[in-house]
Order: C-alpha cells, then sequence, then structure tokens
C-alpha cells in the first residue's frame, strides 16, 4: 500500500517543475490528484504521466489569484474523487522584477496575487472540506528566499515567499484542533522551466551554472521537493505543523572559500537579474 493510499489532493501549478514532479509521486503512493494549472496542454500530459504511474487524475483549469478558480478546483476534487486529504498551494512565478524604483505598483499586486493571495484561497477553501474528511494537510511552496534577503530584482518574490511563511505559522495554530497540518517547502535553487526557459541553453546551463550555489554541487531538483511534499502530505508528519522546510543543499547553511565567491558571482548575474519588468509562468516564454 503507498503512503498516500485512498487520499485526494490537489495541487495547483501542477503542469511542469515541482508540482509537475509531485504530482507524479503522489499518484505513484496512491492519491487522487487533481493538476490544477493555467497550462492546460502541459496539465493533461501530466494527467497522462500521473495515470501511466498507476494513479487517478484530472485537469482543472486555475488560475490562483482568482477565487472562484481555487473554489473550483477543490470542488473538483470533492466530485471526483469524494474529499479533500491534501491541499498543495504550489503555483508560481517570478513576477515583479527590476530595481525597486522601477517595480510598477500593478506587476507587484499581479505578483502577490499568485505567489501570496493564491495560497491564502488554497488554504481557505480547503479547510471546510478537510474538517468534514477529519483532518488534512496543506502544504506551500514558499523559498529560501523568504528566509533571506536574495539577489537584487525580486523584491515582490522575496516579499510574497515570507508572506507564505509566516502565514503557514499562523494558520498552523489555528487548524492544529480540526487535525489539520499546514506546513511550507523552502526550496533553494531548483533548475525548473519557471528559470530555465528564460536562460540561454536552458535546463543543461543553468544546471551548471546552480551546481555552484550551495555545498552540495548540483542544481536541485523537482524531484527533491516533491519528496518533502510526500513526507509533510503522508501520516509519516502527522506531528509536524506550521513549520517551514528548508531543502536547498545547504544553501542556507552557510558557504566559505572558493564556492562563497563563485555563488556571490551566479547570483549577481543570476537569471531573473538581468530581467526589467515581468517574469510570467513557466509556460510563457
Amino acid at each position: 500500500m503507498g503512503r498516500l493510499e485512498k487520499k485526494v489532493a490537489v495541487i495547483t501549478g501542477s503542469a511542469s517543475g515541482i508540482g509537475r514532479a509531485t504530482a507524479i509521486r503522489f499518484a505513484g503512493e496512491g492519491a487522487s490528484v487533481v493538476i490544477a494549472d493555467l497550462n492546460r496542454e502541459g496539465g493533461e500530459s501530466v494527467v497522462r504521466e500521473c495515470k501511466e504511474n498507476a494513479g487517478h487524475a484530472v485537469f482543472q483549469h486555475t488560475d490562483v489569484s482568482q477565487e472562484a478558480a481555487i473554489q473550483a478546483a477543490i470542488a473538483r476534487a470533492v466530485k471526483e474523487f469524494g474529499r479533500l486529504d491534501i491541499m498543495y498551494n504550489n503555483a508560481g512565478l517570478g513576477g515583479a522584477v527590476g530595481p525597486i524604483e522601477q517595480i510598477t505598483v500593478e506587476n507587484w499586486d499581479r505578483t502577490m496575487g499568485v505567489l501570496l493571495r493564491g495560497v491564502f484561497l488554497g488554504i481557505k477553501h480547503a479547510v471546510p472540506e478537510m474538517r468534514k474528511a477529519g483532518g488534512g494537510s496543506i502544504i506551500s511552496t514558499a523559498s529560501v528566499s523568504g528566509l533571506r534577503g536574495s539577489p537584487p530584482g525580486i523584491h515582490a518574490y522575496c516579499a510574497a515567499k515570507a508572506g507564505v511563511i509566516n502565514l503557514t505559522r499562523s494558520a498552523a495554530m489555528e487548524l492544529a484542533k480540526d487535525k489539520i497540518r499546514v506546513n511550507c517547502i523552502c526550496p533553494g535553487g531548483i533548475n525548473t522551466p519557471l528559470i530555465s526557459n528564460r536562460v540561454p541553453g536552458g535546463e543543461e546551463v543553468l544546471g551548471q551554472l546552480m551546481a555552484h550555489f550551495q555545498p552540495i554541487q548540483r542544481a536541485g531538483r523537482p524531484d527533491d521537493i516533491a519528496a518533502m511534499a510526500l513526507f509533510l502530505a503522508s501520516d509519516d508528519s502527522e506531528w509536524v505543523t506550521g513549520q517551514a522546510m528548508v531543502v536547498d543543499g545547504g544553501l542556507t547553511a552557510g558557504l566559505g572559500g572558493p564556492l562563497q565567491a563563485e555563488s556571490a558571482a551566479s547570483e549577481r548575474s543570476g537569471p531573473l537579474g538581468g530581467l526589467d519588468g515581468w517574469s510570467g509562468p513557466s509556460f510563457e516564454k
């Protein structure tokens, strides 16, 4: 029996990257999954992959910044599979990028709409169905950028991810009585289409660059985060709530010597650092 046997999950942003890896992992562990994403082509492809992994999955077109869309994704889970046990608020983008004095209010608000309001809405609307199920696990993707300052140019992203971390803590305190656990994951440098699609040379070049970011000298992989999400979704973590689980290859532990210099140089010229304006979802080139 899989670790998520008979459980039902909604995973936002699951048409690629971390969400895709998590959906496939969850399906292989026995979960039924709603693939909630704006990217219909990618999402339907992930549904096929989940089914090939002996799981059950459906695609739901979802804009996480819109309350009705989040409600519809959760309603789809209940309609198709009868309940909701796991809500993974994973959808993300780079958002507003560039010098802080040049960021527009419109782009700031759009960033918060996806990265922070989307998490709030996922938590809000998961709770009633999880109460009916006798409890559940809410997971959100935060970032090490929510724990410390990051390379210049991603101010809105850093602020939103810090908000996700503290929202996780406050929601966990409120919902513990309902046997609903609330945690978030703080990835380090993960090689996903969100970034690699915007780097000349793509995934291969980005992987080489990211290998110098942290003491474990390889780029993070979506499966690294999927493994932590599986732990948080499963009963193995039944006494874990209100936590920001760092999965970063040692990035936030501290660096030294040549590695520190290489990492600093890489961060200064990072793939989002040279952009001005807006960095959208992974399927938008």
